[in-house]
């Protein structure tokens, strides 16, 4: 766990102003919930005709995408990102060489996300593709092959965190059992708890969910979890260099005795492409469903659009209406916490990379 020096408590974030850089719209009341929680808070948005937006920034919202450089960012203190993954900071000198306490959205992607895993494994257990393929050719044409319900089925989800949390939840409410896996032991039920931010109702805030726990960094442990009878492999780790090719052929090799269908909703890199098409082509593995891929875009030419038993979805699976809404709820979570001097939610840990 990293050590993060608090601040003293400042309720009113009187002398603190707040920079908002993502030219999404957020609620309609947001100024004035921030104007009522945070009365001397001074918020700017990076659009306003100013010379320097950044200046006497302490606070920021938006993604990594407009960060300011290192010398604009003195003053800095805290940025609420509004994307869960931190594979976009790492290398940058505002991120790597600063103490500015940076959090992800982590938990704004859940119930979407995890609509989107079960979406499009129930379409390919009920043989939705083909079934629209002989609608799009005027054909009344039914499958010999018995549909796969869910019921008594398991998914083992690769990184239980907020968004695995959800699938879980889903996933048990449709009959199957859950496998879980994280890279750092949890043997204890405070230690099973996450406190990132969940939509109030759903994920998994105890860790209560699994039927079994999974954990460690070794091939020999990961591999423990991929051949515990999963059905449905989620793939939902964050992109580090620990994860980068997680899974490649061997790994597919120990999913072969259940034929597991593959989704990945993390990033595209976990995964070898390669050994994934091979292992689509000889049946190791019954289908996949990626909303990530290696390359990304995948380009127009690329053999993976034409792989057996797949689903690819252009990286669209963590959009909502509401993601804004959920994000703006996370900014308010951590400005509370910060004008109290209280560690932050969502915080990057800079050692692991998320």
């Amino acid at each position: 766990m990293t050590l993060v020096k608090l601040a003293p408590h400042n309720k009113t974030l009187k002398g603190h102003k707040l920079l908002l850089t993502d030219p999404r719209a957020l609620p309609k009341d947001a100024l004035d919930r921030l104007h009522a929680s945070f009365p001397d808070l001074h918020v700017q948005s990076f659009d306003a005709d100013v010379t320097d937006p950044w200046d006497n920034v302490t606070l920021a919202l938006g993604s990594s995408s407009r960060l300011p450089s290192r010398e604009k960012a003195r003053k800095l203190e805290f940025f609420q990102l509004t994307s869960a993954g931190a594979d976009g900071l790492v290398g940058k000198p505002i991120f790597d060489d600063t103490k500015i306490s940076f959090c992800t959205a982590s938990g704004v992607h859940g119930p979407q996300i995890s609509e989107w895993v079960v979406g499009t494994f129930l379409a390919f257990q009920h043989q939705l593709p083909e079934y629209l393929q002989n609608q799009q050719q005027g054909r009344w044409k039914s499958s010999k092959t018995p549909t796969d319900d869910s019921v008594g089925q398991r998914v083992g989800i690769l990184g239980y965190g907020s968004v695995g949390r959800q699938v879980a939840r889903v996933c048990r409410a449709m009959g199957m059992s859950v496998h879980a896996y994280t890279l750092h032991p949890r043997r204890t039920p405070s230690s099973r708890r996450d406190d990132s931010y969940a939509p109030p109702g759903l994920g998994d805030p105890s860790g209560e969910l699994p039927d079994r726990w999974f954990s460690g960094g070794s091939t020999a442990e990961l591999h423990a979890f991929l051949g515990s009878g999963l059905d449905l492999l989620v793939v939902a780790m964050p992109l580090t260099p620990k994860t980068r090719g997680l899974l490649s052929r061997r790994e597919f090799e120990v999913l072969r005795d259940r034929k597991t269908f593959v989704s990945n909703i993390g990033r595209g890199p976990i995964v070898d492409t390669g050994d994934l098409m091979d292992a689509l082509e000889h049946g190791v593995i019954r289908g996949a469903a990626l909303d990530v891929t290696d390359p990304e875009p995948l380009p127009d030419n690329h053999p993976l659009w034409h792989a057996k038993n797949i689903i690819i979805t252009p990286h669209v699976s963590g959009g909502s209406s509401k993601y804004m809404e959920r994000v703006f709820e996370v900014l308010m979570a951590n400005l509370t916490r910060f004008s109290n001097g209280e560690r932050l939610m969502n915080l990057i840990n800079r050692k692991e990379g998320y």
